[in-house]
């Protein structure tokens, strides 16, 4: 959509009953819906709104209104590990890249801690629901799953990353503009609790009434944005006709917390109803240009796809005996907090970004540069581990744009959490809602090596990268070390054997074989198809 921001120019009375007619298009965040839900069943409250006003009563205590991981913990009976993750998650979807806890390093998280605010709506969206797929109307293809239907199994973890692509799953999967439609009912849903949570009390005529000041009202943020592009920069308060005229240098009014509501409401329905109708325009056979939705490649065994959503989510999928990299430029309009892995069978994935997420995958092999711990969640199994193996010409230049610290590499610590996700709205067998996750297992310091990534681009910066910028552990810098002198003790015994010049012919022709058949029992003749094919 095109839509931009038009804030209305007329003052409004905050004890008017009057709302003022929305102008505007709303959109949910998608980060927080996608990247912010924890599958820990203590974050899962039957009723919120009172759980989480004890908990502002019992955390607003701090005059800076931020709350670390011990205070807590404590407050809901958790451990600190899980406490840290909520406020690592957190970081990476918070819509204010100027809130401290985006920009802190590792080690003061805990100190820093999270706006109360934040955190409460954060825990809030704990009960949202994700989309059903979409029937299959083919059962027999996914009757034959891999290695078998677990009691653990939902939809789509009942198969196997080979079977998604034989069976067509992504068809099945709900629309980019099914979810947004889906997160807008929910906002619908859900607006009164939200606001009520934000909100302060104060003795009305008679009776208690809840008003909402700018500051609070900005917090909705971390749920929602105006336009296209989050107002491109525009306070969220500059798009509500209530804060959008107040002076700088006085204290906006507070509004009511009933007339904000009802104002969000208006736009909210006006916003479905856009959805709706771009829906009903794209089956009729006529996609407007300002579709939002991308269309996702069938994908195929030697074939892969990428595609950004406008809302900035980009997608790589169907990678299968390749491999495949992307450009910074390829990327716009992104920002990468968070990677989230999912039903990948056999692969190699070599990332370096603050936190990774791993859901539903098996005998793959992650080589992480991460400063969070790896999160594993979901149906996993024979998972691998590894430091980072790479580095390319800008790797450090991207690593400073995005505040990952090299000197903290957690790629050891995965922290395994539920095999059952609580927010995908499955039917699930009866006493496995504990059940925690296959964990995944270090690599064999022998097992590693170093990819190496051709110079494919021409003219590298006078500042490039020219070494893997993690450290390797002890353990794997020893062994990778002892290899490299066992292959040079190797080269030198060869190049001395006392050799006719046909017998060295020999020698080199049963070295090449035996060098091919490792290349094809090992899956790394890809990386030689990919460098011809380029």
């Amino acid at each position: 959509m095109t839509d931009s921001i038009e804030p209305s120019t007329s003052t409004s009375d905050p004890n008017s009953n009057s709302t003022p007619t929305p102008t505007i298009l709303l959109h949910p965040r998608r980060e927080p819906f996608e990247h912010g839900l924890l599958p820990i069943q203590k974050l899962i409250f039957t009723d919120p709104v009172q759980a989480l006003t004890q908990l502002k009563e019992k955390l607003s205590s701090s005059l800076a209104l931020r709350v670390g991981s011990a205070a807590l913990a404590d407050a809901l009976q958790i451990s600190s590990d899980h406490a840290r993750l909520i406020l690592d998650t957190l970081s990476s979807v918070l819509h204010s890249e100027s809130d401290p806890l985006v920009t802190a390093r590792p080690e003061d998280v805990d100190s820093i801690g999270a706006d109360l605010r934040d955190l409460v709506l954060f825990l809030y969206i704990q009960s949202y629901k994700r989309l059903l797929p979409r029937s299959h109307k083919d059962s027999a293809a996914v009757a034959d799953v891999w290695p078998s239907t677990s009691a653990f199994d939902g939809y789509l973890s009942a198969l196997s990353p080979l079977q998604l692509v034989r069976s067509n799953t992504r068809r099945f999967m709900p629309s980019l503009a099914d979810e947004e439609a889906h997160q807008l009912s929910y906002l619908q849903k859900h607006l009164a609790n939200i606001l009520s949570l934000l909100s302060e009390p104060v003795e009305g005529e008679g009776e208690e009434s809840m008003i909402l000041t700018m500051k609070g009202f900005e917090h909705l943020g971390f749920l929602i944005h105006f336009g296209d592009k989050g107002s491109e920069g525009v306070p969220l308060s500059q798009a509500a006709p209530f804060f959008a005229n107040s002076d700088p240098d006085m204290p906006a009014v507070p509004v009511l917390a009933s007339q904000v509501h009802d104002w969000l409401l208006e736009i909210i329905a006006a916003s479905l109803e856009h959805v709706s109708e771009k829906n009903s325009a794209k089956e009729s056979g006529s996609p407007s240009s300002s579709d939002q939705d991308i269309a996702m490649s069938d994908a195929s065994p030697g074939s892969a796809k990428a595609s950004q959503s406008a809302s900035s989510s980009f997608f790589i999928e169907g990678v299968s005996k390749s491999s495949y990299v992307k450009q910074a430029s390829d990327l716009k309009n992104s920002s990468v907090k968070a990677v989230r892995v999912e039903h990948c069978e056999r692969v190699h994935v070599i990332l370096a970004s603050k936190r990774v997420c791993i859901v539903n995958c098996r005998e793959c092999i992650f080589f992480l540069g991460v400063n969070q711990r790896p999160l594993i969640v979901g149906d996993n199994h024979k998972l691998q581990v590894a430091p980072y193996n790479t580095f390319y010409s800008q790797l450090e230049e991207h690593m400073t744009e995005v505040g990952i610290d090299a000197t903290i590499n957690r790629w050891h610590e995965p922290l395994a959490l539920g095999v059952i996700d609580p927010h995908d709205s499955l039917s699930h067998p009866a006493g496995v809602a504990d059940a925690q996750t296959e964990s995944a297992a270090c690599l064999d310091p022998d097992q590693f090596t170093n990819f190496l990534i051709p110079n494919w681009f021409e003219g590298e910066p006078i500042k490039s990268t020219r070494n893997n910028p993690f450290p390797l552990p002890d353990l794997y810098f020893t062994s990778q070390q002892r290899n490299k002198k066992n292959l040079g003790e190797i080269q030198q015994i060869l190049r001395e054997a006392p050799l006719e010049e046909n017998r060295k012919r020999e020698l080199s022709c049963a070295l090449h074989i035996y060098f091919k058949d490792w290349l094809y029992a090992s899956g790394n003749i890809r990386q030689l198809y990919c460098l011809l094919g380029d």
